[in-house]
């Protein structure tokens, strides 16, 4: 066949096919386009509702905040612990707990190095040295973990303790640790122990050495748990997610109370809540919307 004839051939077959396309070809894939265009104006509209829903509900818990809270902490001394993501929703957290009556004895944000696993060294160091009379290295883990020892520390500066620690001393460990960038603490000190820690967290890493990061941040909330009550709010229970972990531990689920949707003003609401069942009867409950939820809050005191 010349090529003359190919082109010929070429020319004739999209010819045809044009031809074959201007009829019911063409209105079939009309009617998909139509169909599609439709379905996605749908969803949009599904999405913007359920949006709305969402912030019904969210002013809804605002709202009835002064109800649900209203003196249920009054007199309680509560210390705020924030882990490197969970900054966003300690604020938010902090307006609910003073709604419920409660003092905010100090905010202390822990940094991203504190859970860097090439830290640990340092932070061992930094422990044996930040140690002060009236917070003695006495009752600090004895091993080479230094994310343990420094957690340990941390936890018992913040924490009520026998013999009471000194606020010079309190500050003094709190302030050891801002200097070297493991920790930032509210302006620069505590106003006292504290009855009870609320941990914050949020969504997990996800580098290279996300999983040893992971078990860092379990670590040092291990070690709060050893040192007091303990309440810890986070942004769902996915993979690596501090909530999950503790839910996931046999022994940390029946000593920590876990809210999983402290990123709202319902959970802000239900950890305050939880918090003032664990003061109160020493209840443990694990409350929100993930997996490892026993509800979406705590049942009401008959």
């Amino acid at each position: 066949m010349s090529l003359t004839a190919v082109f010929l051939a070429l020319a004739i077959g999209l010819v045809v096919g044009t031809a074959a396309l201007n009829g019911p070809a063409v209105d079939a894939l009309d009617g998909q386009v139509q169909k599609l265009s439709k379905d996605n104006s749908q969803l949009r509209d599904s999405v913007g509702q359920l949006q709305n829903e969402v912030n019904s509900q969210e002013d809804f818990a605002v709202g009835a905040a002064p109800m649900l809270l209203g003196g249920k902490l009054t007199g309680r001394r509560v210390a705020l612990v924030v882990l490197p993501t969970g900054g966003d929703y300690a604020e938010q957290l902090r307006t609910m707990l003073a709604t419920a009556g409660a003092t905010v004895t100090g905010r202390v944000d822990i940094s991203e190095s504190f859970t860097e696993p090439d830290n640990s060294v340092n932070l061992l160091d930094l422990a044996h040295r930040a140690v002060q009379t009236s917070l003695p290295a006495a009752g600090l883990p004895s091993n080479a973990d230094g994310v343990e020892t420094s957690a340990a520390l941390l936890a018992t500066a913040l924490y009520d303790r026998t013999p009471p620690a000194t606020d010079s001393d309190r500050n003094a460990v709190l302030a050891a640790y801002a200097a070297a960038n493991y920790i930032t603490v509210e302006d620069d000190k505590v106003t006292g122990p504290a009855e009870a820690v609320v941990i914050v967290g949020g969504l997990p890493p996800t580098d290279e050495r996300a999983d040893e990061k992971n078990t860092s941040t379990v670590t040092l909330v291990a070690q709060f748990d050893a040192a007091g009550k303990l309440v810890v709010g986070g942004n769902g229970v996915g993979d690596g997610n501090v909530v999950a972990a503790i839910r996931g531990d046999a022994a940390l689920s029946k000593t920590i109370s876990t809210v999983d949707n402290v990123n709202t003003a319902q959970g802000s609401v239900v950890t305050c809540l939880a918090l003032t069942d664990l003061l109160g009867t020493n209840k443990v409950g694990h409350y929100g919307l993930g997996a490892g939820a026993t509800s979406i809050l705590p049942t009401p005191a008959q």
